[in-house]
This record gives structure tokens, C-alpha cells and sequence, in this order.
């Protein structure tokens, strides 16, 4: 039987997202039937990683509040056994050229970790590293000129998931491993010059014999559903299909950054691997 399992989520650790204590995510998750609830916070990154103060704030708690963070979520788990399981996890940011700044964040860490969600959400672009993600204005402004072309965005993109595949592969495979949003470069696409379907559909099809010798699962990320840019999930059906028949593991991922959106888009999740894949 299918785990109704949310595997991406986050706290007030994260400063893009709400205040709101992870009770009230967890009660809503128990209201709508589920069985597992990762937290899935973003941690610190690097000092000026990004550079530009104001947004550097918004992006991951600095690191001193690791500690914090590792203990609310062992709280929380505390606290709801017996009612859900609850898994704490990060969702770690693929650094290309500083993975040795990822590999001290957690080393203190992995006995503690259940859950680690491993994604691409910067790029070098205009000016040094710049977010994919964070409005479609700035996407245009760090990239397009940089790369020449939307295409040449996406090859960018899609070359720093290999790296990410490459680096989750060495984490300790006791812990639960996924790579998050595989399609987050389509965030904003309705906004921006069209892509090449058929150049994403390449590079995608190319991450499955890595993520299969890997042993690395896919994070089901439904967040683009809800941004009126993207409208679509973050893994497409095809993609679903083909892990399902290459046996390569699918967690639905809610991506929840309020309480209201815990579950969100669960009913497509379910369809989409037709009562089969993630357990």
C-alpha cells in the first residue's frame, strides 16, 4: 500500500516562509490521514553565498541556529509518537565547488538525520551566484545574457543536478536520500522565452541510470501547481512512469512553507503512481 507520506516540508527556520510552529503543520497532516511528515528545513549556506544582503537573510537560517533547528525537530518528533511519524530531515543545497562546507554542516548531524532532500536552487549567473527560484525578473537578469540562451540555462541547470546526484551519492545511505524539485528550472517558464521541451525531456531521461546506481530517490515536488508561472509539477508524468518502471523511489513532496499547504495536491500524487510506487 501507498505511505501517505509528506517528505518535503518546512518550519519557522525558514525565513521565506511562516511563523507558524510545526504543530500546526503536524495537526493538519494528521487531520488529512498521514503517516509520515519529514521535516525538511533549508539550512545555512555559506557567508555572502549570494550577494546580496537582504535576500542572503531570506534564503536559510544562519548557522548558528542549526542546533536550534536539529533540536526543535527532535522535539517535535518526541512530542507526536504514537500519533505520526515524524522524520527530521534538511533539505541540503547542491554547492558546486563547496561541497567540503556541506560536508562540516552535517557531519555533526548524521546520526540524528532520517531524511536528506538534496536540490539545485543556485547557479552561477551575472555578478557571481544567483537564485533560480526567486522571481522570474531576476531569473532573466542573472542568466539569460550569461548563458546566451534559455537553452544554455538549462544545460547549466541540469549539469549542477548531476553534480547534485553525484555528491547525494556519497551521503550515508542510512539515511533516507532524494534529490528535491528535479524540474525547478520551470518554476517561471510561462514567463520566460520557451524552452526546449525536448532538450528537458533529454537531460532528465539521462539522470535516471545515475539516480539508479545511486540508490537516490525523487522528491514528487507538486509546489509548481501552485505558482501561476510553472502550473505543473515538478517531476512530469512521463518522468513518474518511467521511475515507477526503473524502480527508482518517488516521495511526494508538498513543499509546504505554511500550514495551509500541507497535503497540497496529495490526490494528484496518489493518481500519478497509481497506487504503486513510493513506500
Amino acid at each position: 500500500m501507498l505511505l501517505k507520506w509528506d517528505g518535503h516540508t518546512h518550519t519557522k527556520f525558514c525565513y521565506h516562509g511562516s511563523p507558524a510552529e510545526s504543530d500546526e503543520y503536524v495537526e493538519r497532516a494528521i487531520s488529512l490521514g498521514f503517516e509520515r511528515y519529514t521535516l525538511s528545513e533549508h539550512p545555512p549556506l555559506p557567508d555572502r553565498y549570494v550577494d546580496d544582503p537582504r535576500l542572503m537573510a531570506e534564503l536559510a537560517m544562519p548557522e548558528r541556529e542549526l542546533p536550534d533547528y536539529m533540536a526543535y525537530a527532535a522535539d517535535v518528533k518526541a512530542r507526536y509518537a504514537g500519533r505520526i511519524e515524524v522524520a527530521v530531515g534538511l533539505e541540503m543545497d547542491y554547492l558546486p565547488g563547496m561541497t567540503e562546507y556541506s560536508d562540516r554542516l552535517l557531519a555533526p548531524w548524521l546520526g540524528e538525520l532520517e531524511d536528506i532532500v538534496v536540490s539545485v536552487h543556485y547557479l552561477p549567473g551575472k555578478g557571481g551566484m544567483r537564485c533560480i527560484d526567486f522571481t522570474p525578473e531576476d531569473f532573466a537578469d542573472a542568466f539569460l545574457a550569461h548563458y546566451g540562451s534559455i537553452g544554455g540555462v538549462v544545460d547549466a541547470y541540469y549539469d549542477a543536478v548531476e553534480g547534485a546526484i553525484d555528491w547525494a551519492a556519497g551521503l550515508p545511505r542510512s539515511i533516507r536520500r532524494r534529490i528535491g524539485h528535479v524540474n525547478l528550472i520551470r518554476k517561471f517558464h510561462r514567463a520566460l522565452p520557451p524552452m526546449d521541451e525536448d532538450q528537458i525531456r533529454a537531460r532528465l531521461e539521462a539522470l535516471l541510470p545515475r539516480l539508479k546506481a545511486a540508490d537516490l530517490g525523487l522528491d514528487v515536488n507538486v509546489a509548481g501547481f501552485r505558482k501561476p508561472t510553472c502550473g505543473e509539477s515538478y517531476v512530469p508524468q512521463w518522468l513518474v512512469d518511467r521511475c515507477l518502471a526503473e524502480g527508482i523511489e518517488l516521495i511526494y513532496g508538498s513543499d509546504t512553507h505554511k500550514p495551509g499547504e500541507v497535503g497540497a495536491d496529495w490526490e494528484w500524487f496518489e493518481r500519478a503512481v497509481g497506487h504503486g510506487g513510493a513506500i
